[in-house]
């Protein structure tokens, strides 16, 4: 039990909760910058290089090969931060979560109000005509997945659209979402406890929306240590799901 933690919880009236890769890892899915051997097997590019927007452009079969291989984890289940967060979402307590994942974990668990800084793998579309396509698309495709779209030509003849369909998550060198970002500044302003948890705060811009906190609370939970951890009222350096799940949300 955490009781420090909990009354923290209890006491509050506005929580924003703030979290990366460390909530989704007890779900399976690595985080993809952790050096495990398989991607200097199986890939001539770090994988900072390979999800990047200019890789994307360049080599987009490759792309593609490490992202099926790495960045589809669909049969992945919500765990046990991800269903806390959901349940204290129900007691009005919890106004958002941040989160820097992609794997929509968060709203299968139940979560409404999720900003997702980093896009989504379940936002799929056609580079030329905009076409929605769900993730299983991208998975069962071969390559370089394509638009299926039939376009109507003025003669009467029709064909497949054949652009190129992009994931709708934040590559290197592209930008967050204005409004994703917007929302964030402001729930992170009006909040009175600031959970940040699964993250090593060291990826920017995202990490620092940590200083638009004004709040009484700062709580960090990770593993590791961070660059932000004497500034926290409470630090906890254990794995995200085993502290939730010691929590009662009310």
């Amino acid at each position: 039990m955490y009781p420090e933690l909990q009354h923290i919880i209890s006491s509050s009236r506005r929580i924003v909760f703030f979290g990366g890769a460390g909530v989704s890892t007890e779900s399976g899915i690595p985080d993809f910058r952790s050096v495990d051997g398989l991607y200097n097997q199986r890939y001539a590019f770090p994988p900072e290089t390979i999800l990047s927007a200019t890789f994307f452009r360049r080599c987009t079969e490759e792309f593609y090969r490490f992202y099926r291989d790495k960045m589809l984890p669909l049969e992945a289940q919500s765990n046990a931060a991800h269903r806390f967060l959901a349940e204290l979402e129900k007691t009005g307590k919890l106004t958002a979560v941040i989160t820097q994942n992609i794997d929509g974990l968060h709203q299968a668990a139940g979560s409404k109000n999720v900003l997702e800084l980093h896009g989504s793998i379940h936002r799929n579309r056609c580079l030329t005509c905009a076409k929605f396509f769900p993730p299983e698309y991208i998975r069962d495709s071969k390559g370089i997945p394509i638009c299926d779209r039939e376009v109507d030509h003025q003669k009467g003849t029709r064909s497949v659209c054949g652009g190129i369909i992009k994931p709708e998550v934040v590559l290197y060198e592209e930008g967050l979402d204005d409004a994703v970002l917007s929302a964030a500044v402001h729930h992170i302003r009006q909040a009175d406890t600031m959970i940040i948890a699964g993250t090593s705060l060291t990826v920017f811009p995202a990490a620092g929306l940590v200083h638009y906190f004004r709040g009484q609370n700062l709580v960090l939970i990770n593993r590791d240590a961070t660059p932000m951890d004497d500034e926290a009222t409470l630090v906890i350096h254990d794995s995200v799901g085993k502290v939730f799940s010691q929590l009662d949300c009310t």
